[in-house]
């Protein structure tokens, strides 16, 4: 036989056994997928920040991270991720890609929604009728559609804060009128108290009540008082009294009126409360300042700033529970536990729609409903991702 006809019959053998060994390792590897001896990828965690805030929307970074049990790659295209963020069930933000490729181990995908600041007055409704209490749900799913398998994972965390609870107080407080006409103080304020109103889409009223002693020889009338409410500088609401008081001489009245914030203000106030260059992570300040109209006996009326009610109050949160590394101080309004879940599931596997109507949602393109995007500048780490899928925005409605 020619040696070259034997050195090619030699290569050629070698080809096809190279060939079959590698047909053997890949059917192998898709038995053991189809018979669940490998693993199905899974969502082992999902930590988000705020981005970029404007008026209109505000941006949320979503680290989402994948985990690989198996010791191969996988480059299937039916494997994807979906995730949802909700705030007492109401949906913050969606998101998701598809066609997703990850090495073994974990890989993270970056992706980013944007959230409508005018879905904020929902959710603020929503956390004042819960008490101050929000709870942020996290759900997400990474599926392999071949396989027809997901798995599931789930985060859970409460938010909680205490806006009025420092204006009831039992301090006494003098109110003084600067007049050459009375002697000071006129009145005394010897006790403050406040509540949350019945709270509408529109307004989150405060029911105030003020217990205010004449220590004069005559009766004062107070025929007005009147309010101003803002939150970091952002007026969010003003008013004042529809009817008036007469407090006797040496006698002690309750002076009952209802402040209201109002909920349309309250993506504007949002925008501030983000901006950590300006007082830091997550930092609302409260503020409501007082005035009354008083009438002496003589018949003159003088408005009196009251001073001395002025009520002040810092609100810190930490909405996606980002660690002590970003803020001053004991965290005493946005502290929360957080618990984690994940389960298997067969079929189909849901991608966390929220339960609730504040579903408005923006792209970065332009804006649809469905919450979609593009994704094209997402990446991953220590895996690869072939960047075909799309990303889904969110919203909001605090």
């Amino acid at each position: 036989m020619n040696p070259s006809d034997v050195l090619s019959a030699l290569v050629s053998s070698k080809l096809r056994i190279a060939l079959v060994g590698v047909l053997v390792v890949v059917g192998a590897v898709g038995g053991a997928f189809v018979l669940g001896i490998l693993g199905v990828p899974s969502v082992a965690a999902v930590d988000n920040t705020f981005g970029d805030v404007t008026n209109e929307t505000t941006e949320i970074e979503t680290d989402l991270v994948v985990s690989n049990p198996n010791p191969v790659g996988i480059g299937l295209d039916g494997v994807s991720v979906n995730y949802t963020v909700s705030m007492n069930g109401i949906e913050m933000a969606q998101g998701g890609r598809e066609g997703v490729s990850v090495g073994t181990g974990n890989s993270t995908l970056e992706l980013e929604t944007r959230l409508r600041n005018d879905g904020i007055p929902p959710w603020w409704v929503s956390h004042v009728r819960n008490g101050e209490r929000t709870t942020l749900d996290i759900d997400a799913t990474a599926t392999s559609d071949r396989l027809g398998r997901g798995v599931d994972f789930s985060r859970s965390r409460e938010i909680q804060t205490d806006l009025l609870g420092a204006f009831n107080s039992d301090e006494t407080r003098p109110v003084n009128a600067d007049s050459p006409f009375v002697s000071d103080p006129v009145l005394y304020v010897n006790e403050t108290r406040g509540e949350w109103g019945t709270v509408s889409e529109s307004e989150t009223p405060i029911e105030m009540a003020f217990t205010v002693y004449n220590p004069n020889f005559e009766p004062y009338a107070v025929t007005e008082i009147g309010y101003d409410i803002t939150m970091n500088g952002v007026a969010m609401g003003s008013g004042q009294t529809d009817e008036g008081y007469v407090i006797p001489s040496e006698s002690t009245e309750t002076v009952e009126f209802t402040t209201a914030l109002q909920n349309r203000h309250l993506d504007d106030w949002w925008v501030t409360h983000l901006d950590e260059d300006v007082r830091g992570h997550q930092v609302t300040d409260l503020r409501i300042e007082f005035y009354a109209v008083i009438e002496f006996p003589t018949g003159e009326e003088t408005t009196i700033p009251l001073d001395a009610l002025t009520y002040e109050e810092r609100i810190e949160t930490d909405i996606f529970g980002e660690g002590d590394d970003v803020r001053n101080g004991t965290d005493s309004s946005g502290n929360g536990s957080d618990s984690d879940a994940g389960n298997e599931t067969d079929g189909d596997s849901s991608d966390g729609d929220a339960t609730d109507d504040g579903n408005q949602a923006d792209d970065s393109d332009g804006g649809t409903t469905d919450g979609t995007d593009d994704g094209s500048d997402d990446g991953t780490e220590n895996g690869t991702d072939d960047g075909s899928g799309d990303d889904d925005d969110g919203v909001l409605p605090v």
